[in-house]
Parts: structure tokens; C-alpha cells; sequence
């Protein structure tokens, strides 16, 4: 010791500590549990057919209400029961089911409101089938897995949980009971969203590359809704979390273009920064007394926050989240192949050698008018089968409705969802993986397998008829 020099000693004790940190961050995620000897690996199940599904409703505020007026219009349900905190919100979507029922259909819904655990006794008390469930973000885990383990198949808002350990739990009851849990990622349905699909699925883009994902819509406004809106939860989430809180409405899509978690490839690392938080405390201050709740609130989080993923097969997505800033709504999403590139917001494809009869070469976008010609080439089968209904039905133009409709024909069929559990939890680590990234500087972080290796053996998403 003493004849070491103590600035090489302190330099490479300094590098040594700083491995070891970088070396813990990245197996911090690692751990993956053992599957119990009776459980059931969920990617390409098919639950036993249901020919009427009976289905319950937690939360029926701003989505909920959609959620159970439109599964009421869906052939073969039967709506049964509705929770939430505030009868009228209840009442509200029983009267609106049963009006749609025409008194052949949910005759007989139970409400169950008033309590924070209303919902528990709905479960026990109605075993439904199927639950939507549309509630505070902290109540998803719970509330999934005490539905699946009284017996119902789970569909959830996004995200499907917080914590990386929560997601274990989900995965642990769905493998145990054998009962569906699907995060609700909408975009998936959008019509451009399904022709890049389908696109990818005959491989016109060629080998993937990179991707792009993006969730950008400024949301300050909601911090006026104060009592039962969104706003009077989400603000705190703003406030205290930390990275990217909303990621998977950009993540989904490319995710299955690119059969992440499915056969081909899977997500391996991510690492993440944000910028600094001022705009929702700038807000706060602009719009509300000095003694206002909000502007005694700490604001945390960066106002927009960049991550990028590294797979399996070495290819990256770069996915950013803002909901604070003054700009357009935008769901950036782009898939970049050897072939060519297809793009979101707007609508623009660019591919070598030109689209036929539009352009010949890559160096220009198809875009506008112009991308008649791939729609008509290259629409999916089921935006051809479902698209003029799902419109007039409504939903974020229509995909809400396309997903609550898949949701319901998959299970009277005995089909696999469209969504396993699987990639609702990979889309979902995006945040929590993101918000430790950040703490340690930027350090790459693991995601957990939560399939446990059985991706590799998993169907890609196939082109739904």
C-alpha cells in the first residue's frame, strides 16, 4: 500500500466503485422467479370460450363511461355490474347500458358505490366474467389481481402497473389462475397504426432497425380537475415520479412491429434523462393563489423525458413522454427498416425505390393524398372488416372501439388476445426502469424477462381477418 501513489490509488478505487455500481444497476432488474410447478405460461393462450360474456365496470368516470357503453352495443355480453366511488357516475352508465339493451340486454346490473372497496364485494358477490377496470394508476395492480383471483378475466387501463414488482405479481396471478390480464393499449387500432403492421408483417420495410416512439400532449389543463377528474391524481403523479410516466401509447405499436417479446427479438436495455421540471410549477404559479394545493406541491419530474432501448438483436427505439409543454399533440411513431421508413404525425412512408405510381425514390415522403394508393394496397384486414363501424362508434377515431370489439370476439372464440400480459408489462417497465436510470445518472438499466424465456416460443401478432 505504501508504495502506491495515492492519486493512482484513489483513481482506480474510483473506477472499481463506479463499475460495481454501473455492474449492480444493471442486474438490479435481472431477478426473475422461478414459475410454479402449477402454473401456465399465458403468451398464446386461449381462456375456454364464454358464448355470453358477462361483464363488470371499476370506474366509470372519462373512460370508464366508454368502456361500458360501447361493450353494452358488442354482441354477445351481458353487462352485470358497474363500481365506482360516486353513485351517479354509476347510475349514469347502468341507465346508459340499459337503454342500449332495449330491455333484451342488461336487465339487471348491480351498482356498488360509496366505499373504497365496494369493488372487492362486486367481485365476490357478482363473479363476472370480464372486468374494465379504469381507475387511478395505483389502483391497477390490486385491483387486476384480486380480480383474476375471483375468477375473472382482467383488462386494465394503461399502465398495468407501477412497479417492476408489481408486474411480477400480475404475471404470478395470471399464470396461477389461468385468467387473462390485458393492458388496454388502444393505438394498437389506430388504421395507420394496423397498415404499418401489416406492412412489416409482409416485409416491405425489410430487416428493422430502429424505432421511434412518442406520447407528446400537453395536459396542464386537467390540473383543474380538481375533485373527480383526472387531473386531481395525475398532477401528484407529474409532481413526485419520476421519468417517463405515459410510454406506452408510443411503445405499442413499434413494440409489435417489431415482435418484441414474440419469437423474433425483446427488449434488453434502457437508459433514460429528462429535462428540468418548470412547467407545471410555472403553471401553478400563473393560474392559482399562492396558498392553492398545487403550488405547494414539489415538482419533480422533467417536463419531458428522452429513453432509449437497446434489444436483443441490437436494434433501438427512442421513446419521449411530455404532457407540460406548449406544442401540438403528437403520437410520433416510426419504424425504420433496410428497405425503408414508415412514419407517424403525419402519415408519411418512404421506401427504396420509390412507391409505384407515386415516386421513385426514397428521398422524397408519400404523404396526403398521396397514400391513398397503400391504404388501398395495404389497409389490414381488420381496419377493412371493423373500420366503418369503429368510426361511427367512436373512440380516438375509432380504435377504442376496434380493441373493446377484439377484446370481446377473442374470448367468445377461444382465441389468443391481440395483447398478452407479457408486453403490457414491458411497455409498462418503461417507467420505472426510466425513473432508476435517471437517479443513477443516465445508467443503463435491465429489463426483467417477464416471460422467463418463453418469448422465444411466442407467435408474433398474426394479421387479424
Amino acid at each position: 500500500m505504501k508504495n502506491l501513489d495515492r492519486r493512482d490509488f484513489l483513481k482506480k478505487t474510483s473506477l472499481s466503485g463506479a463499475a460495481i455500481a454501473t455492474a449492480s444497476i444493471l442486474s438490479s432488474s435481472k431477478h426473475v422467479e422461478k414459475r410454479d410447478t402449477n402454473s401456465y405460461y399465458m403468451g398464446d393462450y386461449s381462456a375456454p370460450k364464454l358464448e355470453m360474456v358477462r361483464v363488470a365496470f371499476i370506474g366509470v368516470g372519462a373512460r370508464g363511461t366508454g368502456h361500458a357503453r360501447q361493450i353494452a352495443t358488442i354482441e354477445g355480453t351481458e353487462v352485470v355490474a358497474i363500481s365506482d366511488l360516486y353513485q351517479d357516475l354509476a347510475q349514469r352508465s347502468i341507465d346508459n347500458c340499459k337503454d342500449i339493451g332495449k330491455g333484451e340486454r342488461h336487465n339487471e346490473i348491480a351498482i356498488y358505490y360509496g366505499g373504497e372497496d365496494k369493488w372487492k364485494l362486486m367481485l365476490k358477490e357478482v363473479k363476472p366474467d370480464v372486468v374494465f377496470i379504469a381507475t387511478n394508476w395505483n389502483n391497477h395492480a390490486p385491483m387486476v389481481i384480486e380480480a383474476m383471483n375471483n375468477g375473472s378475466h382482467a383488462f386494465v387501463e394503461v399502465p398495468i402497473a407501477t412497479t417492476i414488482e408489481d408486474m411480477w405479481k400480475i404475471i404470478n396471478t395470471s399464470e396461477k389462475t389461468r385468467k387473462h390480464c390485458m393492458m388496454m393499449e388502444n393505438v394498437n387500432y389506430g388504421r395507420d397504426e394496423l397498415m404499418y403492421l401489416n406492412m412489416c408483417r409482409k416485409g416491405v420495410i425489410g430487416e428493422f432497425l430502429h424505432a421511434e416512439a412518442a406520447y407528446i400532449h400537453e395536459l396542464r389543463f386537467q390540473m383543474e380537475e380538481q375533485k373527480r377528474g383526472t387531473g386531481s391524481w395525475r398532477t401528484y403523479h407529474y409532481a413526485r415520479g419520476s421519468g417517463n410516466l405515459y410510454p406506452t401509447h408510443g411503445l405499442g405499436p413499434v413494440a409489435q412491429y417489431m415482435n418484441l417479446s414474440r419469437n423474433d427479438d425483446n427488449f434488453s436495455t434502457l437508459i433514460s434523462y429528462s429535462t428540468p421540471a418548470l412547467g407545471r410549477k410555472l403553471y401553478a404559479e400563473k393560474n392559482y393563489p399562492a396558498n392553492h394545493k398545487w403550488n405547494k406541491l414539489d415538482y419533480k419530474n422533467g417536463d419531458l423525458n428522452t429513453s432509449i432501448i437497446k434489444t436483443k438483436l441490437g436494434r433501438t427505439i427512442m421513446v419521449q413522454w411530455d404532457e407540460t409543454s406548449p406544442r401540438p399533440y403528437s403520437r410520433h411513431n416510426l419504424i425504420q427498416g433496410t428497405k425503408g421508413t414508415l412514419a407517424g404525425f403525419p402519415t408519411r412512408v418512404a421506401l427504396e425505390g420509390g412507391v409505384e405510381g407515386v415516386n421513385k425514390s426514397h428521398h422524397s415522403w408519400v404523404q396526403g393524398e398521396n397514400l391513398e394508393v397503400l391504404y388501398e394496397k395495404y389497409d389490414h384486414p381488420l381496419y377493412k372488416r371493423l373500420g366503418a363501424v369503429a368510426e361511427k362508434m367512436g373512440g380516438h377515431g375509432g380504435m377504442d372501439f376496434m380493441m373493446r370489439y377484439r377484446i370481446i370476439e377473442c374470448l367468445r372464440n377461444g382465441e389468443p388476445l391481440d395483447q398478452n400480459m407479457y408486453e403490457g408489462c414491458f411497455w409498462s417497465a418503461v417507467t420505472p426502469l426510466s425513473a432508476k436510470s435517471i437517479k443513477y445518472g443516465g445508467a443503463p438499466q435491465r429489463f426483467p424477462d417477464f416471460t422467463r424465456g418463453n418469448w422465444k416460443t411466442t407467435k408474433p401478432l398474426g394479421i387479424i381477418l
